[in-house]
């Protein structure tokens, strides 16, 4: 492992930062102590600090030789609502709120290159640190380029990282093309009419219409996209009725959609709509579909997912790389930043959890786990991937 040279020093300070932010996790653009704590350092490490992008989103900006060229690099810094688990000295000090998902870890990371980069540079260029608000269903990324992130601050590429629970300390995944899914959310309303659940003739039951809707719905799926095309609509809540002997008047049908691309996602909302609208007057009732885009597909840029890969395989060798790996249906907004410049996200692995040795709760070291922790020996290999791929992005003249 061929980390940037000097970086195991900072690693005692960089975990007590990390440490700090997951005892004190906040949630989508409420980010301000953990804004305010990234911001004091970046200023003290002399980097030019613009805060408020995108409510408590900032941006940190570190020049070295001439050139006018720019990168983005980008962590996420909220936290979930979610009662953590675990009883070690750094676990969650507020009701309800915890770092589940490793954005402490993610943060981190990009404050240990940006330390080790302010102390030996090493780059011709402008690298910007982008700390986003609201990744946890807050679309923080999208508020911060309306808010004129790469307007203000030009870049050719952007990247970003995530931590991945399973895969092995020391090792990164990567693919071009889509790495992630895109996030929807629908809300189907079936109205029919009240009755005496002994006496059914009377009424239109919108339940057993949700139970035939929800049924077609996968039709969808099986015989109206293309099987190459990967998709998943899954039906997660039907509410209906408040007691045994009363047929109610309407239902809800609620879920979601993953698609990898848009042209399947517009193919499956259409056909949302027309099974929504046409099938429930076969039964005597109406239906209605309100259908929600949260996040699109993140889609990263071949050429700049093979200079990241090459990156990585400095860093570790390329037995620990995945160049091709399987993509997820979980969702990310760094797909917005992917809409707007070339790029790539990767995964760092965040191992099995062994590394909870002390005072954790029960449970599996997943993602949105109560028992999660990121992995603190991550902190020099992804700082070390950032200095890494700023060097290599922004090279330094002979």
């Amino acid at each position: 492992m061929m980390l940037a040279e000097g970086i195991l020093e900072l690693q005692s300070e960089i975990q007590a930062i990390r440490r700090d932010l997951h005892a004190h996790p906040e949630l989508r653009f409420e980010e301000h102590r953990t804004a305010a704590v990234v911001a004091s350092k970046l200023r003290a490490w002399g980097l030019e600090v613009t805060e408020g992008i995108g409510g408590t989103g900032l941006v940190g900006t570190l020049r070295r030789g001439t050139s006018s060229r720019a990168v983005g690099l980008r962590a996420d810094m909220d936290a979930l609502p979610l009662q953590e688990h675990n009883t070690f000295g750094h676990a969650s000090k507020h009701e309800g709120k915890m770092h589940a998902c490793g954005h402490d870890g993610h943060t981190a990371m990009l404050l240990a290159g940006a330390r080790w980069l302010s102390l030996h540079g090493g780059f011709d260029g402008v690298a910007h640190f982008i700390f986003q608000p609201a990744e946890e269903g807050g679309a923080g990324a999208q508020k911060m380029i309306d808010e004129g992130l790469f307007d203000r601050f030009p870049c050719e590429a952007v990247f970003g990282m995530h931590n991945w629970p399973g895969m092995k300390v020391g090792q990164f995944a990567v693919t071009p093309g889509p790495m992630m899914a895109s996030s929807n959310e629908f809300e189907i309303t079936l109205r029919g009419k009240g009755a005496h659940a002994a006496m059914p003739q009377n009424g239109v039951d919108p339940v057993l219409v949700a139970t035939h809707l929800v049924q077609a719905l996968q039709s969808i799926i099986t015989r109206n996209k293309k099987p190459i095309d990967a998709a998943v609509l899954s039906v997660t809540e039907i509410h209906a009725g408040s007691t045994t002997n009363i047929i109610p008047d309407s239902a809800i049908v609620r879920g979601t959609v993953r698609t990898f691309t848009i042209e399947t996602l517009d193919l499956i909302e259409s056909r949302m709509k027309a099974l929504t609208e046409q099938l429930p007057p076969a039964f005597g009732a109406t239906g209605s579909l309100h259908f929600h885009r949260n996040y699109p597909p993140t889609i990263n840029d071949p050429k700049q997912t093979a200079f990241a890969a090459s990156v990585m395989r400095e860093l570790v060798g390329e037995d620990a790389v995945d160049a091709a790996c399987e993509p997820t249906m979980g969702s990310e907004d760094f797909a917005f930043m992917l809409q707007a410049k070339p790029g790539c996200y990767a995964f760092i692995g965040n191992g099995d959890g062994s590394h909870r040795s002390h005072g954790h709760g029960l449970g599996p070291c997943m993602l949105h786990n109560p028992s999660y922790d990121f992995n603190d020996e991550l902190l020099p290999l992804g700082g070390s991937f950032w200095v890494k791929l700023v060097q290599r992005f922004l090279p330094a003249s002979a």
